[in-house]
């Protein structure tokens, strides 16, 4: 039953185990976003597999707060593949960001929505692309879908994006090949107590659910490295002045470097 529970908080956490809703772009306080026409630069921000944008809702209040237009965007997870949900739910943060005239436009992701991110910019062209910020995403693949993959009820709870993740050639960061924009990857090397036996299963540093090795993809401007988990990543506050000082500045800041201040 311990593996069980543990292995669906691979995806979610207890509190985010219900389906995702339907596209929305909302504030951290669930209203809807509305932006002045000529606004500044843009950030859309992408959630992982099995959550919802409630989780991404700090990370949109500290873009906004430093005054990004912040497109906190929600998707179903785990009804499509990763190709289907990049298709559709990428070009719904492009519209968004140039219905309210704002670029250049700058992605903020966690876990698996950064893979929906390269899927998109493999076979697209974006003009006004940014910078992209990449929180514990399973760039070449995650050991912890390897190891649970042919579990039925993990098909089941995780679907087809799910069955994507494995670090095997049949997954999909196999396919998708080194980036070639500006990307800065944070990891984390700390598991929660949830993740224990999961963190067990493969070597080196890990969140639990991806290991820092795995999070690097080649290309990349810079990779960090800091004490977080995997679910709760999202919620640190140096993670988020990080993310603003990779946006500013397209690189990490390091120690000895002024911080960047989180209003």
């Amino acid at each position: 039953m311990r593996t069980r529970v543990s292995a669906l908080l691979f995806v979610a956490g207890l509190a985010c185990a219900g389906a995702c809703a339907a596209i929305n772009a909302e504030s951290s306080s669930g209203t809807p976003v509305v932006a002045p026409s000529g606004t500044g630069e843009c950030v859309v921000l992408l959630h992982g597999l099995g959550r919802t944008y409630r989780s991404m809702a700090e990370l949109a209040s500290a873009m906004e707060a430093a005054g990004y237009f912040a497109v906190n965007l929600d998707y179903p997870s785990r009804q499509e593949s990763i190709e289907t949900l990049a298709a559709t739910t990428v070009p719904e943060g492009l519209r968004r960001c140039r219905d309210a005239g704002a670029s250049p436009i700058h992605f903020v992701t966690h876990s698996m929505g950064g893979l929906l991110v390269r899927q998109y910019l493999a076979g697209n062209v974006l003009p006004e692309l940014g910078r992209v910020v990449m929180l514990a995403p399973p760039n070449r693949g995650s050991e912890v879908a390897d190891a649970l993959r042919d579990q039925a009820w993990f098909k089941a709870f995780n679907g087809p994006a799910g069955a994507q993740l494995g670090t095997g050639a049949d997954g999909i960061a196999a396919r998708l090949g080194p980036v070639d924009f500006p990307l800065g990857v944070i990891a984390g090397s700390e598991h929660s107590l949830f993740d224990g036996w999961l963190a067990t299963r493969f070597p080196g540093d890990n969140d639990g659910k991806v290991s820092v090795a795995r999070a690097a993809v080649e290309g990349m401007s810079d990779m960090l490295v800091l004490p977080e988990t995997h679910t709760f990543i999202v919620l640190d506050a140096e993670v988020a002045a990080q993310t603003l000082h990779f946006l500013r500045h397209g690189r990490f800041r390091r120690p000895g470097a002024p911080a960047a201040q989180v209003p």
